[in-house]
């Protein structure tokens, strides 16, 4: 997803980690809210999907909701939405969010609908693009930002937020203030190029849009499986119509509590964890780059990041390699454990051989699934992409930087907290000893998360404040205990906070999620949803070979 630009466009890049404004609407009491029947009741048209080397048998469609739901009269926007059909007796529909935020679904099922095949023995398998994502109204921070920019996992820094970052850090200063300011200034470019959709870009909203798409689906009850961030919204859901929610699956589970300040900290141990892991496995192997202990291992990832920062190498991509472009990278290659042999290649191709290229096709293709590859191809774009009547744009015409720019955007209208410069600089010396010492890694580079949201609206307090003790049918959560995105305490903390409803799943493996890479927890997920047969809470399922 990456393409080049010079180094300045690097700096300018940061709004789309840590920039965006949003402030979506509080869910209202269900008397207060306006007539939505013209929405729920819409059929949805099928029809082949346009374009050439899809699977066969998907088809697409499009469902319209209100930009706003507290005004529903005051605009509308399409959402694009694929399926697989069932193959035999239907039960109805179960709809996949394959996480993000920012992540589009239709792309993905396209890619990776193999993996969901099992689920056609008895649903239509379907997605959709999120507002404000791929083919939905897709939000930007404009032209000039969408180049040196990589999509990281759930609440990470890119390139150039921990460039910004350095700045603050110069002359061994705790004072980012010059870099809040910037965010001030790039906040409004976010906006000015994401039109309408923005302020109504949160997971709140778009759980509304979730049960659209149930009713428009013809579902008394919506069944779900949500991956990553697609759990956050799952909850979400269950907590605003829990007696529409039916079989719901969540698996890699985010968290509903903390601050995105608090998150990166978490993220940062959790990505440690996973590359410590990733050593010990590597330091078996004779070609590891790192040599066969892993203790010692662990200092030269250190020294060769230092290296790297001190005198980057040219690299393909026309900028130079530093040793926090090599964080990033590593930090994809360990969303999956499926991906540590190619990990390990490029890894001695780099030290031995000074060649970045193997390294850099993780750094420019992140995402937040573990299938790296799933995401919307982006090749091409106008300025002037989006549609002023809210239908989709063709997919040529997604703006490049459309992930990381929902990402930020959707993180931070779900999250209330906006502390005042003052309160930034006062925090600042903690926050960064706090990540250093989550992480020696991975802690400077997601350091950015602490300032994402500066310069943005405050956003909504009903994920924290009233996602809890959900009145709906059993859901099974799934945890992975080598997962280096959402750990697996978050699993056990939502499960609490959901309370008797939820269900809780062990998987003892690598990798973010577990249906994708584990046979057992796939087996188990799919039993549940096709069958309702559920595991006992607190089960397990051991480690893949």
């Amino acid at each position: 997803m990456l393409s080049t630009r010079r180094r300045r466009a690097l700096t300018c890049a940061m709004s789309l980690t840590l920039l965006g404004a949003g402030l979506p609407a509080v869910a209202a009491a269900a008397a207060d809210r306006p007539d939505l029947s013209r929405f729920h009741d819409q059929t949805i048209k099928w029809s082949a999907c346009p374009g050439d080397g899809l699977p066969d048998g998907l088809q697409c469609g499009k469902v319209t909701v209100p930009v706003d739901y507290a005004d529903p009269a005051d605009g509308t926007l399409d959402l694009a939405m694929a399926r697989f059909r069932a193959t035999g007796k239907s039960r109805g529909s179960v709809l996949l969010n394959f996480g993000g935020p920012g992540g589009p679904g239709v792309g993905e099922l396209a890619d990776g609908g193999e993996d969901f095949m099992g689920l056609t023995n008895g649903y239509d398998v379907v997605t959709f693009d999120p507002r404000g994502v791929g083919r939905s109204s897709p939000v930007s921070c404009g032209e000039g930002t969408d180049e040196g920019t990589q999509a990281p996992g759930p609440g990470a820094g890119t390139r150039a937020g921990t460039e910004a970052l350095a700045q603050a850090r110069a002359d061994e200063s705790d004072d980012p203030r010059a870099a809040l300011e910037v965010l001030r200034e790039l906040a409004a470019e976010c906006a000015e190029h994401s039109g309408p959709v923005l302020p109504h870009i949160g997971t709140v909203d778009a759980s509304r849009d979730l049960d659209v798409m149930r009713a428009a689906l013809g579902d008394k009850k919506l069944n779900y499986l949500g991956f990553s961030y697609g759990t956050r919204l799952g909850a979400v859901y269950a907590a605003q119509f829990p007696d529409r929610t039916g079989r719901m699956v969540l698996d890699g589970v985010d968290t509903l509590t903390e601050p995105l300040s608090e998150q990166g900290i978490v993220g940062a141990q959790g990505q440690q964890t996973a590359l410590e892991d990733f050593l010990d496995w590597c330091t078996e192997d004779v070609n590891c780059a790192f040599g066969q202990d892993s203790r010692s291992a662990r200092e030269e990832v250190l020294r060769l990041i230092g290296s790297l920062d001190e005198n980057p190498v040219p690299s393909d991509f026309g900028i130079p390699f530093s040793g926090q472009d090599l964080v990033g990278a590593i930090g994809q290659a360990l969303y999956s454990k499926e991906l540590w042999p190619a990990l390990s290649h490029a890894l001695t191709s780099l030290v031995q051989d000074g060649d970045t290229r193997g390294i850099m096709g993780f750094f420019v293709g992140g995402g937040s699934h573990p299938r790296r590859d799933g995401l919307l191809r982006q090749d091409s774009r106008r300025e002037d992409y989006r549609r002023e009547d809210g239908g989709l744009v063709d997919e040529g015409e997604i703006p490049l930087d459309n992930l990381p720019a929902a990402l930020m955007a959707v993180n931070c209208a779900d999250d209330p907290d906006r502390p005042t410069a003052d309160q930034v600089v006062d925090d600042f010396g903690r926050l960064r000893a706090a990540y250093e010492q989550a992480s020696p890694v991975f802690g400077r580079y997601r350091l950015a998360q602490a300032l994402m949201c500066y310069g943005r609206p405050k956003g909504t307090s009903y994920i924290r404040d009233k996602v809890r003790d959900v009145d709906t049918p059993k859901m099974l959560l799934v945890g992975t205990r080598g997962d280096p995105a959402t750990p697996y305490r978050w699993t056990t903390e939502t499960a609490d906070r959901l309370g008797p409803s939820a269900v809780v799943l062990d998987n003892k493996g690598e990798g973010h999620t577990g249906y994708s890479s584990s046979k057992c927890v796939h087996r188990k997920i799919d039993d549940f949803l096709l069958y309702g047969r559920l595991p006992a809470d607190g089960s397990s399922c051991g480690p893949e070979e």
